[in-house]
């Protein structure tokens, strides 16, 4: 069996409150790409998990999410036939994309698939939890609210159509990292996340763009001045807003125009910004 685990962008990012257990608050607008891993899998008569992967610095033990998803549900219904794996990567590591979300649940279906485990959708997710905020998300797709730490899931209909350019400059930044240079108390832009749902009914682009903001941005930025500049290279070229995703450092841009998205993305890989530059659109979880 082949899958394939997409990555995901944040159209807004709010963070509301730092909670008592550590865990952050937030409400995020969350939206699959045509950006996507690959995960094969299939049975083997030797019992246990092998991993492996195209990059050698990927862990193929239970620190890898993709082996933490699998032994979860092998173990809770006591699969006693073996499961071999392998994760080819593109999406960019450490770039606010929820790759490793998204490769874990790429596990979680298709381990259920493989196995006729006969989990829901909504059985799945409870326990994709277990392994990160991100994951039932990951498992869900599409367009949709965030709430809680990331967990607490509405869908929202799709997006207009539009394309996305993605561009990662050639630094990396963990969510760890993220938090503790954001100050709660000096959040000067949050995104208006009530307008965006409402602009999204309308199935207004423009509208949607005019309320994007990520907070995490101003204190990655002042770090990494880089993450700016290739903001405004892709807003210079068409797009109607360019945001970091997630805890960064990758940029996004939403463009209405096809043909200008890929002339700013021809720009951007010769102008040297960015070291990873992926020309994509929007996916709809009813394709």
């Amino acid at each position: 069996m082949r899958l394939r685990a997409m990555a995901k962008i944040n159209l807004g990012l709010d963070v509301i409150r730092k909670r008592e257990d550590g865990y952050h608050e937030v409400r995020m607008i969350m939206q699959t790409v045509r950006m996507y891993d690959t995960l094969e899998i299939r049975k083997k008569q030797a019992p246990g998990i092998s991993l492996r992967s195209n990059l050698p610095y990927v862990p193929s033990d239970e620190r890898n999410l993709v082996y933490k998803a699998a032994k979860i549900l092998m173990d809770e219904f006591h699969v006693e036939e073996g499961l071999s794996m392998k994760l080819t990567k593109s999406i960019p590591v450490a770039a606010g994309m929820a790759g490793g979300s998204s490769d874990a649940a790429a596990a979680f279906v298709g381990v259920n698939r493989l196995f006729r485990l006969g989990l829901s959708q909504e059985e799945l997710m409870k326990r994709a939890v277990q392994v990160g905020a991100d994951v039932p998300y990951c498992v869900m797709r599409g367009t949709a609210l965030a709430e809680g730490i990331g967990e607490k899931l509405t869908p929202l209909p799709p997006m207009p159509e539009c394309y996305v350019l993605i561009g990662k400059p050639g630094i990396n930044v963990s969510t760890k990292t993220a938090y503790e240079n954001l100050r709660l108390d000096a959040i000067q832009r949050r995104p208006d996340i009530d307008g965006m749902i409402a602009a999204i009914r309308n199935q207004d682009l423009r509208s949607i763009t005019e309320k994007m903001e990520n907070v995490f941005e101003p204190g990655i930025m002042e770090k990494y001045p880089v993450i700016g500049e290739i903001e405004k290279f892709m807003e210079e070229r068409g797009a109607l807003k360019a945001m970091m995703s997630g805890s960064g450092p990758t940029v996004f841009g939403i463009f209405e125009d096809r043909e200008k998205m890929f002339a700013a993305s021809e720009a951007l890989k010769k102008s040297g910004l960015a070291k990873t530059v992926f020309a994509s659109r929007i996916y709809n979880r009813s394709e």
